[in-house]
């Protein structure tokens, strides 16, 4: 658990009670609950929003979709297609050697 041993737990609920004494900890242990909900909900929040702006603009993709490779699938296929559709010398000319 985080790279804490049991004994190094015990030393830091230890200090925790000498600091605080046990009738704070109960309140401290609520304030921090609250705080993790809090920013639990800001988070959700956040994604809500990031989702009906996604909505609103037609690019809503799924994280299953975009991680099947789908999209990599699609860029490929109209990377080969504008590849076809335009001829490279029309677009530059021919290439000149200058010395």
């Amino acid at each position: 658990m985080f790279g804490i041993g049991g004994g190094e737990l015990f030393f830091i609920i230890l200090v925790v009670l000498m600091l605080f004494g046990s009738d704070k900890i109960p309140e401290i242990a609520r304030g921090l609950g609250r705080g993790m909900q809090q920013l639990k909900d800001a988070t959700n929040e956040i994604k809500t929003e990031i989702h009906k702006s996604a909505d609103v603009e037609g690019l809503k993709k799924t994280f299953t979709e975009i991680g099947t490779g789908d999209i990599e699938n699609n860029i490929t296929a109209e990377i080969n297609k504008v590849k076809e559709d335009v001829d490279i010398e029309d677009l530059s000319g021919p290439i000149k050697r200058m010395k």
